[in-house]
């Protein structure tokens, strides 16, 4: 049982590493040169999508540690 919630735990850490990996905020040329990221930024789209998966990604992570901690 702890080998099949392990395998599951080292699926989630390379799923959440890939989906904050992914997200590129100020990644664009004006982020070099100081221009961009002081002002208010919204999540859209995909970023909005990635960004929430993140976020359930790591408290799915979290539990799965719990759960073998508890076992």
């Amino acid at each position: 049982m702890t080998t099949i919630i392990g395998i599951i735990e080292i699926v989630l850490v390379v799923l959440l590493v890939t989906s904050i990996l992914l997200q590129q905020r100020g990644a664009g040329s004006s982020a070099i040169l100081g221009g961009g990221g002081s002002a208010y930024y919204t999540r859209r789209g995909f970023e909005k999508f990635l960004f929430g998966t993140s976020i359930g990604l790591a408290i799915a992570f979290f539990g799965l540690s719990l759960a073998i901690l508890i076992l």
